[in-house]
C-alpha cells in the first residue's frame, strides 16, 4: 500500500536531499528513520530534489509497504496507523534536533506519485540587500547580499526592476540557460507564478511557481534578477538569456540558504494517475 509523508527540514543541516555515502543528508536521515520503526530499507520517491543548504516547509513524499508493516505501526495501541508512524518516526528523527519533522503521514491511492503526479511546486526566496536588514535569527533562511559597486546608488537592489524581469518569463520555455545540464532530461518548463517584492520588514522576497524545476533552476533565474537589480546586466536579461537556452559561464547562482520549498500542488484522487502520465510525457515549447 503507498503512503504519503508531509515533511519540512533545514537544509543548512545537510548536503541537500539526494541520498550520498558518508554525508549527512536528508534522504538519508530519513530512510535512517524509516528503517528503524519498518525493520528493513524503505525507498522512498519524493516530489522535488533540494541542493544543499536550501530548505522545505511543504516537502512530499511516498513510499510503499506491505498490509502486515501497516497494520504493525501502532504496536497493539488504540491508535490510527497514520498517527502512529508520524510519532514514531519524529521520535527517531529527534537526534537531528529539529532538522527534519513529519508533519502528516497519510494513505494514498496507488496512482499517487510524489514527482510526477504533482501539479505544481513553489518556493520562495528571502534576501537581506542592506546590512540593517541582516537578523542574526533569520540568518538561515535569508540571503544576505554583500555591498556591490554595482548596486544602485541607493545601495540596495532596484526590486521593480527584478519583478518587470521575472515577470518577463512567465510561461511555457525551454530554461535551457538556467538548468544545469543532464543527460536525458528536458529543461521545458511552465513558469506559472514570478514575482518580487520588498516586504514591510525591507526584506525581499521572490514567489515563484511552476510545473516542476530542473536542477538549479530556481537559483540560477533569481540569480540573474539579481543581476539586473544591482546593474550588473541590463533590463531583459533574462529574456535574452531565454532565446540561448544554454548553460554557461554567465550564469551565477543566488546563495542557496535564502530559498524554501514552500508546497506542492496535487490534483482530485480521480486525476493523479492522468497528471502522472502527462508529466511523463516529454515537454514541448509552445509554437
Amino acid at each position: 500500500m503507498r503512503v504519503r509523508l508531509d515533511l519540512a527540514y533545514d537544509g543548512n543541516a545537510y548536503r541537500g536531499w539526494a541520498h550520498q555515502p558518508g554525508q549527512p543528508t536528508v534522504e538519508g536521515t530519513l530512510r535512517e528513520a524509516l528503517a528503524t520503526i519498518i525493520r528493513r530499507e524503505v525507498p522512498v520517491v519524493v516530489a522535488g530534489r533540494t541542493d544543499a543548504g536550501v530548505h522545505a516547509r511543504g516537502q512530499v513524499l511516498h513510499l510503499d509497504l506491505t498490509a502486515e508493516e501497516w497494520d504493525a505501526l501502532a504496536r497493539g495501541r488504540a491508535i490510527p496507523p497514520e498517527t502512529a508512524m508520524r510519532q514514531r518516526l519524529n521520535g527517531v528523527l529527534g537526534r537531528e534536533d529539529g532538522a527534519v519533522v513529519v508533519h502528516q503521514v497519510r494513505r494514498v491511492s496507488d496512482d499517487f506519485d510524489a514527482r510526477f503526479s504533482a501539479l505544481s511546486r513553489t518556493y520562495t526566496y528571502r534576501i537581506a540587500d542592506r546590512p540593517d536588514l541582516r537578523d542574526p535569527l533569520r540568518r538561515h533562511d535569508t540571503a544576505w547580499l554583500s555591498p556591490s559597486r554595482k548596486l544602485q546608488a541607493s545601495g540596495q537592489l532596484h526590486v521593480l526592476l527584478m519583478d518587470a524581469e521575472a515577470t518577463s518569463v512567465l510561461g511555457l520555455h525551454d530554461f535551457g540557460s538556467f538548468c544545469r545540464p543532464r543527460e536525458h532530461a528536458t529543461s521545458i518548463r511552465q513558469l506559472t507564478e514570478f514575482t518580487i517584492s520588498r516586504g514591510p520588514d525591507g526584506v525581499i522576497t521572490a514567489l515563484i511557481t511552476a510545473d516542476a524545476f530542473c536542477h538549479h533552476m530556481v537559483r540560477a533565474l533569481i540569480g540573474a534578477c539579481i543581476d539586473v537589480g544591482e546593474g550588473r546586466r541590463q533590463p531583459g536579461w533574462l529574456m535574452d538569456r531565454l532565446s540561448d537556452p544554454i548553460w554557461d559561464e554567465r550564469v551565477r547562482l543566488a546563495p542557496p540558504q535564502g530559498l524554501v520549498l514552500e508546497r506542492v500542488d496535487y490534483p482530485d484522487e480521480d486525476q493523479l494517475a492522468v497528471r502522472a502520465g502527462q508529466t511523463r510525457a516529454r515537454r514541448e515549447p509552445a509554437p
